[in-house]
């Protein structure tokens, strides 16, 4: 590729010119050209490939070292477990206090006395063996305790909040003060939702807009109908409510999230935990108008807060 005149034979190249004189030169410039870039073209296809062959071993070897790592950090675990679980050393045997020689005792008598210690009595040996006993006893419930770990988190983390779209609503059939609503959430169907939101609210302007719903309390039968979720809205004590409001350009099942409390939600909240219980008195919307868990905000990741239309100071129901 370096010499370009090499692509062609002169013969071809001479006869091209006898055929014709005028254009010839320009003719075999012209496929001299063409099969330069053919060659460029291919050598940079083989770069190409070349380049996907170390893209994929990388791969390999990014997965290799995370499967190291992780067998190291198992076995990191397991030694920590043995060191636990182990049994407490025994106490170091007792050297018996020397003893004072008697005055009319013979010399050789007393250093016999001192060399030769009389060996440990039945009752000696019954004593260490309960106090090892007693050590192997000690260690277990200790191994156990942090075994067992510490008590679940019972922070935001565990609730699955989603932004979702209301498709329609309507009033309960057999309650004047709930409403059903039909939300998409991001899944392959709507779920179905029941709600009080109090009687100030106009059902019929809720309809096409977004709302932070919860997505993992148990199903449940509210006056006959399931309700698949919990749609989050704010109110005072004057009997005002609205529906949390998600960051524009959310869409139905972004998940919110809080940045100082990082974790997976649970993947259905058991009632016996009484998890939204516990939480719900920290959640808020403060005085600027954003809802927050301990003053952390209501977050869809890149695209901002949840807020409220108009109320301040208010709790999240």
């Amino acid at each position: 590729m370096d010499n370009v005149d090499d692509l062609f034979n002169p013969s071809l190249a001479a006869a091209l010119i006898k055929l014709d004189p005028e254009d010839g030169e320009q003719i075999v410039e012209y496929f001299k050209a063409q099969a330069l870039l053919m060659k460029e073209k291919a050598l940079l296809q083989a770069s190409v490939r070349d380049q996907r062959k170390l893209l994929v071993e990388n791969g390999k070897l990014k997965k290799d070292i995370e499967l190291l790592r992780t067998q190291l950090q198992d076995k990191q675990r397991r030694r920590t477990a043995k060191a636990l679980l182990s049994p407490a050393p025994p106490p170091p045997p007792v050297s018996p206090a020397p003893t004072t020689p008697v005055a009319n005792q013979p010399a050789g008598a007393t250093a016999a006395v001192l060399t030769n210690p009389s060996p440990p009595s039945s009752h000696d040996r019954r004593e260490r063996q309960s106090r090892r006993r007693r050590g192997e006893r000690k260690a277990h419930p200790t191994s156990d305790s942090l075994s067992l770990g510490a008590e679940p988190r019972v922070d935001v983390s565990r609730l699955d909040l989603r932004v979702g779209r209301i498709l329609s609503v309507r009033r309960h059939p057999l309650a004047e003060a709930m409403s059903v609503q039909e939300v998409d959430v991001g899944e392959n169907a709507p779920r179905t939702v029941v709600s009080k939101l109090g009687g100030k609210t106009q059902l019929e302007e809720l309809q096409g807009g977004l709302a932070v719903l919860l997505c993992n309390v148990k199903a449940c039968k509210l006056r006959g109908v399931v309700s698949q979720a919990r749609l989050l809205c704010c109110s005072t004590p004057d009997d005002c409510t609205e529906l949390l409001t998600p960051p524009t350009g959310s869409t139905p099942g972004d998940r919110v999230t809080f940045l100082n409390y990082p974790g997976d939600p649970d993947r259905e909240l058991q009632s016996k935990d009484r998890v939204w219980e516990l939480l719900q008195p920290d959640l808020q919307v403060d005085s600027r108008g954003v809802a927050n868990y301990k003053g952390c905000g209501f977050e869809v990741k890149g695209k901002g807060l949840c807020r409220t239309p108009s109320l301040t100071d208010a709790v999240i129901r």
